[in-house]
C-alpha cells in the first residue's frame, strides 16, 4: 500500500504508553507522535473519571499540562461539546431512510445539500457539521459493506483521501466512535475503513485511541477475512492492515498469528507476522519461520494442513512477485539454508586425490551447531514439497542438494541429519537431474557406507543410518517399493505421496552399483545386536534389517553362514583387508563392507542357517518398554524354521534355538514352576523366550500337514524342558507390566489358553485376585523380620508332630500365610510331602484349612509342579511303600490317577477341595495333550499309511474322522468316569448311613437334602481346637455341617462347572445312570441339572427298562426343583410313555417298572396340579390291569377297583386321619406279600393316597 507510505503510524512505544496510561512515557513522545493520540487524551482529561484516587488526579494534571501547549486540542474540545444524543437520533433516522430507499444516495438528514465538494464543506464547517459530514460518509460506507455480500470494493471518498485533512478527519472519526459506540461498533467501523484509501492508517489511529479494543478488532477482521488472502485485493488489504496493527503492538503478534491458525483464514498474514517477528533472544537452532511453517504442515490438525497447503499451491500459480508473502517466505528460507552450508560448493566432483585430502581440507564439513537447524530445514522442505506441493526452483534444488550431501560431525544429531538426507533423496529423486549431481550422490552414499561404523561408535547411538541403508537395499532387491515408501515416510515423520515409478533410478543405483544382493546378505550378518533394546530407542536398528532378511529368506537363499562370519568379525573388528588362507575362503575386501562373497564354496562344516544365535542374543539384550519389532521378528523367525525358502530346496530352513540356550535363560528358576527368579536375564527376555516356545509349538502343530508332505518333521521341545519353565509365574509377572510389554501379555494369554488351558482356569484367576488384593498386602505389612525365620526342616518336624504339637504347626502355617506367593515357593515341597499326615483322626480343622489356603497361594505361581507333588503325596500307603511316583506326563495321559488317592481324602473337605481342583486341571490338560498329539501324528501317520498302501489295492486309508472320533470318545469316557467316581464318593458308607438315619441311608439322604433350603457353604470353618475325630457328634445328628455334606457340596460345584462347559458330559452320565439315592442330591446340588430336560425324552425312548425307570425318577425330582413349562411338557410325555408301556410289558416287567415309578407320579402332581386327571386315569388303568391278573388267580380284588374309582371321583371325602401306609401294610400281611400283582395294586392305592394328601395339604 504505497498510498500510506508517507503517513506516520503510531509507534510501538506510544501504543504501549497508551495501553498502560504511562504519563511519563506519553510526555516523552514527540509532537507528531502525540498528535495521533490527542482524541483519547483530550477525552481522558475532560471526562469525569471512574478512578477517584490521588494518583490518577496527579496523572490527570500532567496530561492537562501536556495538552496545554498543543493547538489542535481546541478543535477536539469543540468536537466534544456537541450534543451527541441529537446527533445519534438524526443518524438513526438517516439509516432508516436509507434502508427504505434501498441504499440509494438520495436525501440525507445528517447533511443537507452540499454547495461545494466534501473537502471544502469539511474545511468551512463548524464542529457539529464536521461530525455530521464524517458520520454520513462513514454510515454510507458501512451500509454498502453490509450489502456487498462479501465482495470487495474500494470506495472513493474525498474526505478520507485528502492528505491535508487526514488528521482532522481522524480526530472526528475517533470522537464519533468513542461517543456513539452503539451506532458505530468498532468492528464494523474497522471493516468499513478497509474499503477506503488510507484505511489502515485510520484503523491504526482508531485502535491506538481505544487500545483495549486491539484484540477484538483483530479477531473480527480475521473472522471476516478470506481463507486465502493473497487471492484478492481485499485479502491483501486486510492482511496489510492487520500487519500494521501488529507492528504497532508487536507483543500481540504471536497471539494474532494463533487466531489466524485457529480460524484458518489469511494464511499470508501468519507468514508475514512470522517474517516480521523479531524475538528478544534469538534461537540459534531453529528460526521462527521454520518452526511456524513446520508446525502447520507437520501438526496433527488436518484442516490446518490442508488450508496452508492450498496457500502454497495457489501462490505458485501466480507470477513471481516480490511483494508476495509466499515468495518472501521462500527467499527467507533459502537465505537460511545458504547460511548454514559449510562453504561455497559446486557440483564439481572431486577425484580420488581430492577424497584423500578431504579430512585435511574440511570439505563439506557441516558445523556441529548447524546440524539441528539443517535437519529442521530438510524436514520443512520435505513437507513443503511432499504435502504442500511446492515446486523448487533451480536455485533451491541446487542448494538443497548441496545441504543434503553435506557431511556432518559424528554426533546423534549428525546421524539423524544423514538419515533425513537419505530419505529426502528417496522421496524426491528429481532433485538429482544432471550426471554430475548423480555422481555426487553416489559418492555421498559410498561415504555413508564407509563411515557408518565410525558414526555409530563415535555418536554412541544404537540406531545408525547403516541399518537404514541395508534395509533399503533389501527392499530394492525384493522389489518392495511400498515398504521403502513407508520407511521414508516413517523416518521423515510425515505422509508423502511417493510414486513407486519415481524410485526406478535409485533402484538401479542401489542394486547394481552399491549393494548387490549377496553383499546385502553378507553385510547384514556383521550387524551387532542392540544393547538394552527397548521402545525408547527410535530409528532403524539391526533388528529391522534381520527381520526383513528373515522375511525375504535371504539368509537361507544365499546360504550365508552367520555364526562363521560373526566369528571372523570378532577376530578382525577393524576395517583391514585380511587374508583368510587358513579358512580356504575367497579373499575379502573389507569386513566392514563385505563385497560379493560366494559362500557356496566354503567348508562343509559352515552352518547355513539364519542367525538363531543373533536372534537369541538380541532377545537376551532387551528391556522394557518392549520394542514393537520383537514379536514380529520372533514370528517370522519361527516361520523360517518350519517353511523352506523354496520348494526345490526343502532343507533351506533355519534351526530353532537349542534347549540348552533356553534352559540357560531360566537357570536361576530352580524347580520349574516353583523357582524364584534369580537369573541374570531380565523378565523381558524370559517372557520373550516363553512367547517363542509357545508360538513355535503352536506353529508346529498348525503346519503339520505341510511338513508331512515334505517328509520333514522338525523337532519339538521336550516335555522335560517345558516342566522347567515357570509359565504361571512369568504370566503373573507380565500381568503387572502390561503397559511396558505392549501386546506381549495378551499374546501370551492367547497362547496359554490354547496350549495350556489348565493354567487358565477361571477359579485360578479369581483366587489370584484374592492373593494379590489389598487385604493380603495389609497382612504382609504386619510381617516382622522374625516371622520369616521358619525353615523347611522346622515345617517338616511340625508336620510329623501334628497330633501332639498341633499348635506349633498352626503357628508356623499362620506365619507362612503372611508371605507372598514367591516367598512361599521354598516351602512347597515340605508342605505337599506332609499332606498325608493330615489324614489322621484328630487333626485340627483350622490346620487343614490353613494348608488349603497356602496350597491355593502356591497354585498361583507353580501349579504344574505343585500338582505332581500333591498327587504323589496323597497316594495310598501301599503305593507309597512301593515308591510309585507319577510324572506330569502320566497325569496328563490318565487324569483319573488323581482320584486313586487315599480314601480318607474323600472325607476331608479341605484336601478334597485341592483334589478336585487338580482333577479339573488335569482333565483340561488331557484334552489339550490329546488334541496336540492327534495333530502332531495324524499327517505323518497318514503319509506313512499312504506309502505302505501304494502296492495294495482295495485298502483305503483310514479316514481322519475316525481318529477324531476315537479321541472324542476317549475324552468322553475319561470325563464320565471321573463324574461317576465322584458321584460314588457322594454315597454314604455303611457307618455313615447308620449315623445319618439308623440304617436308612437313602431315605435319610433324601430327607437331609429336601430339608435344606439351598446349597450349604463350600467350606465350613471349624473350631481351632476341635479335631476331625470330635466331629462324630455333629455327623451323628445328620446335619448340614458334616464332612460328607461338605464333600458333596464341593463335588456338586465341580460337576456344575463340567456340565456347563460341556453339556454332553451330563447327557452321557445320565444315559449311563447312577444310584437313584443320589438323585435328590444331584438335582438340588447341581444348578445346571435343568439341562437334563433336553434329553429326557431321548432317554425315555431307550429300549432298556432300567434307563426308562431312571429317566422317570430323574424327571420327578426335576419337576419338583424346576416347575417350568418345559418340565410340564416332558412330564406329560412321561405319563404317556408309562401308559404305553402298560399295554406292552409282561407281568414281571410291569411289576419291575411300575413299583419304582408310581411314587414319581406324586411329584408330578405336586409340581403340576393340571396333571391330576391324567395321573388318576393312568393309576386306574394300571389298577385294572393288575386287578385282572389277580382275578385270574381266583382272588377277589374288585373292591380295590371300586375304591380307586371312588378316590378318583370324590377325593375330598377321604378321611386322612388314618396313616396312609396302614392299608398297604395290613393287606401285605394278610396276603403274605408273595404276589407281585397284589403288591402293585396296593402300591397304586398308596400312590392315590399320597397324591390326595399332597393336594389337600397344598390347599
Amino acid at each position: 500500500m504505497a498510498d500510506t507510505a508517507s503517513l506516520q503510524f503510531v509507534s510501538p512505544y506510544a501504543f504501549e504508553a497508551m495501553q498502560k496510561v504511562d504519563v511519563a512515557r506519553l510526555a516523552a513522545l514527540s509532537d507528531p507522535e502525540l498528535r495521533l493520540l490527542l482524541p483519547c487524551l483530550v477525552r481522558m482529561a475532560l471526562c469525569a473519571p471512574a478512578d477517584q484516587s490521588n494518583a490518577w488526579a496527579q496523572d490527570k494534571k500532567l496530561i492537562l499540562r501536556l495538552l496545554s501547549g498543543v493547538e489542535a486540542v481546541n478543535s477536539i474540545v469543540a468536537l466534544l461539546s456537541v450534543d451527541f444524543h441529537a446527533l445519534e437520533q438524526d443518524a438513526r433516522k438517516e439509516q432508516q431512510l436509507r434502508h427504505k430507499a434501498g441504499g440509494s444516495n438520495g436525501e440525507s438528514i445528517l447533511v443537507s445539500q452540499l454547495q461545494h465538494g466534501l473537502t471544502l464543506e469539511f474545511e468551512h464547517s463548524d464542529p457539529l457539521r464536521r461530525l455530521r459530514l464524517a458520520l454520513s460518509e462513514l454510515l454510507a460506507i458501512m451500509n454498502k459493506v453490509a450489502d456487498s455480500n462479501g465482495e470487495f470494493f474500494l470506495k472513493s471518498s474525498e474526505l478520507f483521501e485528502s492528505p491535508v485533512y487526514l488528521e482532522e478527519v481522524a480526530d472526528v472519526l475517533c470522537i464519533l466512535q468513542a461517543e456513539l459506540p452503539s451506532l458505530l461498533p468498532i468492528i464494523e467501523v474497522a471493516e468499513a475503513l478497509l474499503h477506503v484509501r488510507n484505511g489502515e492508517w485510520f484503523l491504526c489511529l482508531l485502535v491506538a485511541n481505544v487500545p483495549d479494543s486491539f484484540s477484538e478488532v483483530c479477531r473480527g477482521l480475521i473472522k471476516n477475512g478470506e481463507r486465502q488472502d493473497e487471492e484478492s485485493v481485499g485479502g491483501r488489504r486486510r492482511t496489510e492492515a492487520l500487519r500494521q496493527l501488529c507492528q504497532m503492538n508487536p507483543s500481540q503478534a504471536l497471539n494474532i498469528r494463533a487466531m489466524v491458525v485457529e480460524e484458518c483464514h489469511l494464511p499470508g498474514l501468519g507468514v508475514a507476522l512470522t517474517l516480521d517477528y523479531k524475538p528478544d533472544m534469538a534461537d540459534e537452532a531453529v528460526s521462527p519461520l521454520v518452526s511456524y511453517v513446520s508446525g502447520l504442515l507437520l501438526g496433527t490438525n488436518g484442516k490446518v494442513r490442508t488450508w496452508f497447503s492450498m496457500f502454497i499451491r495457489n501462490g505458485q500459480q501466480r507470477k513471481r512477485e516480490s511483494s508476495s508473502v509466499l515468495w518472501q517466505m521462500r527467499r527467507q528460507l533459502l537465505l537460511e539454508l545458504v547460511a548454514i552450508l559449510p562453504r561455497s560448493r559446486s557440483t564439481h566432483v572431486p577425484n580420488d586425490s581430492d577424497m584423500d585430502s578431504e579430512s585435511s581440507s574440511g570439505y563439506s564439513g557441516l558445523r556441529e551447531e548447524h546440524v539441528v537447524k539443517a535437519s529442521a530445514l530438510l524436514r520443512l522442505y520435505c513437507a513443503l514439497m511432499g504435502i504442500a506441493g511446492l515446486r523448487p526452483t533451480d536455485e533451491e534444488a541446487e542448494q538443497l542438494l548441496q545441504l543434503m550431501t553435506s557431511r556432518p560431525p559424528a554426533t546423534p544429531a549428525g546421524v539423524r541429519f544423514v538419515s533425513l538426507s537419505f530419505c529426502k533423496l528417496l522421496a524426491f529423486p528429481t532433485l538429482v537431474s544432471t550426471p554430475e549431481q548423480e555422481q555426487l550422490m553416489v559418492m555421498w552414499l559410498s561415504w555413508m557406507i564407509k563411515e557408518e561404523e565410525y558414526f555409530e561408535s563415535a555418536a554412541g547411538v544404537s540406531a545408525s543410518f547403516g541399518e537404514m541403508l541395508l534395509l533399503v537395499a533389501m527392499y530394492f532387491h525384493s522389489n518392495q517399493l511400498s515398504a521403502i515408501i513407508e520407511l521414508v515416510c516413517s523416518t521423515l515423520g510425515m505422509k508423502i505421496a511417493i510414486k513407486p515409478s519415481s524410485l526406478s533410478k535409485m533402484k538401479t543405483i542401489f542394486t547394481q552399483e552399491i549393494f548387490t544382493e549377496q553383499v546385502v546378505t553378507a553385510h547384514a550378518v556383521r550387524v551387532a545386536v542392540t544393547n538394552n533394546l527397548s521402545a525408547n530407542i527410535t530409528g532403524f536398528l539391526p533388528i529391522h534389517c534381520i527381520y526383513q532378511l528373515l522375511r525375504s529368506r535371504a539368509f537361507t537363499k544365499h546360504k550365508v553362514s552367520i555364526k562363521c562370519i560373526a566369528r571372523l568379525i570378532r577376530m578382525f573388528p577393524h576395517n583391514y583387508i585380511v587374508s583368510l588362507k587358513d579358512w580356504n575362503l575367497p579373499p575379502l575386501e573389507s569386513l566392514s563392507h563385505v563385497i560379493a562373497i560366494d559362500l557356496l564354496s566354503w567348508k562343509d562344516d559352515l552352518i547355513t542357517q539364519v542367525p538363531e544365535d543373533w536372534i537369541f542374543r538380541q532377545l537376551c539384550e532387551t528391556t522394557t518398554p518392549l520394542h514393537t519389532q520383537l514379536l514380529p521378528l520372533i514370528d517370522v523367525y519361527i516361520n523360517s524354521i518350519l517353511t523352506p525358502a523354496s520348494k526345490t530346496n526343502p532343507e533351506a530352513t533355519n534351526q530353532p534355538i537349542t534347549e540348552q540356550e533356553i534352559l540357560n535363560v531360566f537357570q536361576g528358576l530352580a524347580g520349574g514352576d516353583g523357582g524364584k527368579v534369580r537369573s541374570q536375564y531380565t523378565i523381558t527376555t524370559q517372557l520373550l523366550i516363553l512367547y517363542y516356545i509357545l508360538s513355535y509349538e503352536e506353529a508346529l502343530l498348525a503346519n503339520t500337514k505341510t511338513l508331512a508332505l515334505m517328509q520333514k518333521k522338525p523337532k519339538s521341545y521336550s516335555p522335560a524342558l517345558m516342566d522347567q519353565i515357570p509359565i504361571k509365574h512369568l504370566i503373573r509377572q507380565a500381568q503387572g507390566l502390561q503397559q511396558e510389554l505392549g501386546g506381549l501379555h495378551s499374546a501370551l494369554l492367547r497362547l496359554l489358553a490354547t496350549n495350556y488351558p489348565h493354567l487358565c482356569m477361571v477359579e485360578d484367576w479369581i483366587s489370584e485376585e484374592e492373593v494379590t488384593g489389598t487385604l493380603p498386602l495389609l497382612r504382609k505389612m504386619l510381617l516382622t523380620s522374625s516371622s520369616c525365620k521358619y525353615s523347611q526342616i522346622q515345617l517338616r518336624e511340625a508336620f510329623q508332630n501334628v497330633l501332639s504339637g498341633g499348635l506349633r504347626l498352626l503357628r508356623i502355617l499362620e506365619h507362612l500365610t503372611l508371605l507372598s506367593a514367591g516367598d512361599l515357593i521354598p516351602y512347597a515341597e515340605a508342605l505337599t510331602a506332609s499332606m498325608g499326615l493330615l489324614l489322621e483322626d484328630g487333626v485340627s480343622r483350622r490346620i487343614l484349612q490353613t494348608v488349603n489356603k497356602l496350597w491355593m497361594v502356591l497354585n498361583t505361581v507353580m501349579p504344574r509342579k505343585l500338582w505332581v507333588m500333591t498327587v504323589n503325596a496323597l497316594q495310598p500307603s501301599v503305593k507309597l511303600l512301593r515308591q510309585q511316583r507319577y510324572t506330569q506326563n502320566d497325569l496328563m495321559v490318565d487324569p483319573l490317577i488323581v482320584l486313586r488317592c487315599d480314601s480318607r481324602v474323600f472325607r476331608c473337605p479341605p484336601l478334597m477341595d485341592i483334589t478336585l481342583h487338580m482333577l479339573n486341571g488335569y482333565l483340561l490338560a488331557s484334552k489339550a495333550y490329546l488334541n496336540a498329539h492327534l495333530k502332531e501324528t495324524a499327517e505323518f501317520e497318514r503319509q506313512a499309511q499312504t506309502v505302505s498302501n501304494l502296492g495294495l489295492s482295495g485298502q483305503p486309508d483310514t479316514p481322519e474322522v475316525t481318529r477324531e472320533e476315537l479321541k472324542n470318545a476317549l475324552l468322553a469316557a475319561q470325563d464320565s468316569a471321573a463324574v461317576q467316581i465322584l458321584l460314588e464318593v457322594c454315597l454314604p458308607s455303611p457307618q455313615e448311613e447308620l449315623q445319618l438315619g439308623g440304617g436308612g441311608g437313602a431315605d435319610s439322604l433324601l430327607r437331609s437334602v429336601q430339608s435344606a433350603p439351598g446349597i450349604p457353604m463350600r467350606k465350613q470353618v471349624g473350631d481351632t481346637g476341635t479335631g476331625r475325630g470330635a466331629q462324630g457328634e455333629r455327623e451323628a445328628e445328620g446335619g448340614l455341617l458334616s464332612d460328607l455334606r461338605e464333600v458333596q457340596c464341593l463335588i456338586c460345584c465341580l460337576l456344575h462347572q463340567m456340565f456347563i462347559a460341556d453339556p454332553n458330559i451330563a447327557k452321557l452320565v445320565h444315559f449311563q445312570g447312577y444310584p437313584q439315592a443320589l438323585l435328590p442330591l444331584t438335582v438340588a446340588g447341581i444348578p445346571s441339572m435343568h439341562i437334563c430336560l433336553d434329553f429326557i425324552p431321548e432317554l425315555l425312548a431307550q429300549p432298556q427298562l432300567e434307563k426308562q425307570i431312571f429317566a422317570i425318577q430323574l424327571l420327578s425330582h426335576l419337576c419338583t426343583q424346576y416347575a417350568l413349562p418345559k418340565s410340564l411338557s416332558v412330564a406329560r410325555l412321561a405319563i404317556s410313555v408309562m401308559g404305553t408301556l402298560l399295554t406292552v410289558l409282561t407281568r414281571a416287567k410291569r411289576f419291575a417298572f411300575f413299583m419304582p415309578t408310581l411314587p414319581c407320579l406324586v411329584s408330578f402332581c405336586k409340581a403340576f396340579p393340571p396333571l391330576f386327571d391324567d395321573v388318576m386315569s393312568l393309576l386306574v388303568q394300571v389298577g385294572q390291569v393288575s386287578a385282572a391278573d389277580v382275578t385270574t388267580k381266583a382272588r377277589d380284588i374288585d373292591p380295590l377297583i371300586a375304591r380307586l374309582q371312588y378316590l378318583r371321583e370324590k377325593p375330598q371325602e377321604i378321611p386322612l386321619s388314618e396313616p396312609k401306609y396302614s392299608l398297604r401294610k395290613r393287606s401285605a400281611e394278610e396276603l403274605g406279600g408273595a404276589d407281585p400283582d397284589v403288591q402293585l395294586c396296593y402300591q397304586i392305592e398308596a400312590t392315590f393316597m399320597d397324591i390326595i394328601s399332597s393336594s389337600t395339604q397344598a390347599l
